[in-house]
């Protein structure tokens, strides 16, 4: 650490670091140009609902989109009680030259992905150490991940991971993913997945360039899951971080399922 450096101490729950890894996607060169110039694909998911709010805002095309129903598949606690209307999916969030084009998905447009096209894609396991993540796999033919890979390996497009402290792993994700591939397993699969992951400490670097570092986590009454993360930086770096997590700090809640 700098001489001169500080540091201060956040509680980030997970709505308020899905917010937080969101607003740092404007500030990433790679996706300004390509909302400019090439096609940003943002998978439908809880953190890219989020993300889609600030890049469809960045654009201009906010107006039309809402996070109701933007997923393919879905958490919840044991004994939930789901709505009893059924949301109808309302795509993923393809955006063309600043476009927005409502109704899309990445299987629509696949086929034209090329190299300086962007996707987003969530995870659902990430490896903080070794900078991989996993994704569950519920669909026989490996649904959403394998169309980004697909575009990714085959038309060198640039494949983002935002992906949420809460959901760090420690043991390597290609064994947990020999255990849940297994003939033997019941239950999702899980595909390890390499690319420019963006936690909430990537997103505080990114914005601020401060260093963040996870240093304790959890809670209750609402807590659950929440991290505890130190920002080190010189005092405008810490500075421009506290006025970015205070304006974050009160997310509600996802509900909007």
């Amino acid at each position: 650490m700098h001489k001169n450096s500080i540091t201060k101490q956040f509680l980030l729950t997970p709505a308020a670091g899905k917010k937080l890894i969101a607003k740092s996607f404007v500030y990433i060169p790679e996706i300004k140009e390509a909302l400019k110039e090439r096609t940003v694909v943002i998978v439908a998911g809880t953190t890219n609902g989020y993300i889609a709010n600030e890049l469809l805002s960045f654009t201009d095309s906010s107006e039309s989109f809402t996070t109701k129903g933007f997923y393919r598949g879905i958490t919840l606690p044991p004994g939930y009680k789901n709505h009893d209307q059924k949301v109808e999916f309302p795509g993923d969030v393809i955006i063309e030259k600043g476009v927005y084009k409502k109704g899309k998905t990445i299987f629509d447009v696949l086929d034209d992905l090329d190299k300086g096209d962007i996707i987003l894609k969530g995870a659902n396991a990430v490896d903080l150490a070794n900078k991989k993540a996993g994704v569950l796999i519920g669909h026989p033919k490996g649904g959403t991940i394998q169309a980004a890979i697909t575009a990714v390996i085959g038309k060198r497009a640039g494949l983002y991971i935002p992906v949420g402290l809460e959901k760090r792993v420690y043991q390597d994700i290609d064994e947990l993913a020999a255990i849940m591939n297994s003939p033997n397993t019941t239950g999702p699969r899980l595909m390890p997945v390499t690319g420019k992951i963006v936690t909430e400490l990537d997103a505080i670097n990114i914005m601020t360039g401060a260093s963040a570092h996870l240093v304790a986590a959890g809670g209750v009454c609402g807590a659950e899951g929440s991290c505890y993360i130190a920002v080190s930086g010189s005092e405008e770096q810490v500075s421009k971080a506290t006025e970015i997590i205070e304006s974050v700090k009160y997310e509600p809640m996802f509900s909007e399922y």
